[in-house]
């Protein structure tokens, strides 16, 4: 298992860098036809600080950027409402029109049945896809404050053509100090799309995963994201898509040693209220499989998100790989 630093000797058990946006959410109703929402935040690799904070009492903190504005400061309010310290939060100048600088919203319909869920992002221009290396002062959070596990993902990378830079820059930060990191691959193509698509998504990536212990992504992450394809294994069950899984992440881990665990969850949709959810995890060059089981589901948005946060819950505290994946398995499903 992965070796982490003391407790005593670091100000935070765990850090993420991503971007976080007021989620406006309808209930039961159509965004398109919607005449209230509520509101709260949300963001991938975000999610996974305010899990392990608020579920489980660890120290967590954010790495991020907001326009300093009301929306801005009502998704810091969000943010500490959580319990997940806003030390290092970016405040940028607004302009008073959003022009230069905004923030991100994220509208959301949760779907029933047969209708999906659906959302619709409104996070061009905004101020952390502004973020470029030099902006964060890395030496500061994870030589000085100290840092246990450092956490980011794909979607924070795909933001602008300057966020792969800040990514790798605190990678190479954080494991010169010790910190164990993982990175959710958790590919976009609408964000993709207009910077470059696949092939500037895997040039991003491989050069990311260098610097990754705990890296997390379904099939389709690995595929398109660093460009591996697992044999095929004669079906689209999840058993085939098990044994697909497996023979490419053996690929994966030939070309990146570094990478001491890879984790990803199962999900076959049923219907937007019915799922088939498990999970796999190798660690220790042993395999773990949590058999995909029937589940409920109210509002899919931030189950991977719990899982990362469970299974990573589980290795911090050192426990034995097959507990830690069953554990992230669950916590995905009460997410």
């Amino acid at each position: 298992m992965l070796q982490y630093k003391k407790a005593e000797e670091c100000r935070f058990d765990e850090l993420s860098l991503g971007e976080i946006m007021l989620r406006l959410d309808p209930g039961e109703g159509r965004i398109h036809t919607a005449r209230s929402f509520t509101v709260w935040e949300g963001g991938g690799e975000y999610n996974v600080a305010r899990g392990l904070r608020r579920c489980f009492g660890l120290r967590t903190a954010v790495v991020t950027a907001f326009a300093d504005n009301a929306v801005g400061r009502l998704v810091e309010d969000f943010i500490l409402q959580g319990g997940v310290a806003t030390d290092f939060v970016k405040w940028v100048p607004y302009d008073g029109i959003g022009r230069t600088v905004r923030n991100g919203l994220n509208f959301v319909e949760r779907g029933f049945g047969c209708r999906g869920a659906k959302s619709c992002s409104d996070r061009g221009n905004t101020a952390v896809s502004q973020l470029k290396a030099g902006d964060i002062d890395w030496e500061y959070i994870f030589g000085r404050c100290g840092v246990r596990h450092f956490h980011t993902g794909g979607i924070f990378a795909a933001l602008s053509d300057t966020t792969p830079d800040v990514v790798i820059e605190a990678l190479k930060i954080a494991k010169k100090y010790g910190t164990i990191t993982s990175y959710d691959l958790n590919y976009r193509p609408s964000l993709w799309k207009a910077i470059g698509g696949v092939e500037r998504a895997r040039s991003v990536n491989r050069e990311i995963a260098k610097y990754v212990d705990v890296m997390i992504g379904n099939e389709e992450d690995f595929q398109l994201c660093l460009g591996f394809k697992g044999p095929e294994a004669g079906g689209k069950d999840l058993s085939s898509k098990i044994e697909s899984f497996k023979g490419m992440i053996s690929q994966v881990q030939e070309q990146y040693p570094n990478a001491k665990m890879f984790a990803t969850t199962l999900r076959q949709v049923i219907s937007a209220n019915e799922h088939l959810w498990g999970a796999i995890l190798l660690a220790d060059g042993k395999w773990y499989v949590e058999e995909p089981r029937e589940i409920q589901v109210l509002d899919r948005i931030g189950g991977g998100d719990g899982f990362s946060g469970g299974l990573l819950y589980g290795v911090l505290n050192g426990w034995e790989p097959e507990k830690c994946l069953q554990f992230g398995w669950a916590t995905g499903v009460m997410a």
